[in-house]
């Protein structure tokens, strides 16, 4: 089964893209397009798949880790809802989920 999710651009957009389960939210908006670098490539040592979950979907998802909190406050414009995307894992659970993609989010690679 295909899980949808739908990222919010900083100036608003919605990107709808489709993914199965087992992969990383942050592998799901590299490949719809976003402008999330994860320079780490999903080993929790930066902050540059910052994402801002929507509010009736944050308190559905697990826990951040210790290891992930930490690495939110490194991340600029931490809110209240803010995970790292490489730690959230696409279920089926997690149908219909939303992001917002920060405005100050750059994905150098593309540069």
């Amino acid at each position: 089964m295909s899980v949808s999710l739908t990222f919010v651009t900083s100036q608003g957009d919605q990107v709808v893209a489709e993914a199965e389960p087992g992969v990383s939210l942050l592998e799901v908006a590299q490949g719809a397009g976003m402008p999330l670098e994860g320079t780490c490539e999903g080993q929790m040592a930066c902050s540059t798949c910052h994402v801002y979950v929507a509010d009736d979907w944050f308190d559905r998802l697990p826990e951040a880790s210790e290891d992930e909190e930490d690495m939110l406050d490194l991340a600029y414009g931490v809110q209240r809802t803010s995970r790292l995307s490489c730690q959230i894992i696409v279920s089926e659970e997690l149908d219909g989920l939303s992001v917002t993609i920060p405005s100050e989010a750059k994905d150098m690679s593309r540069v």
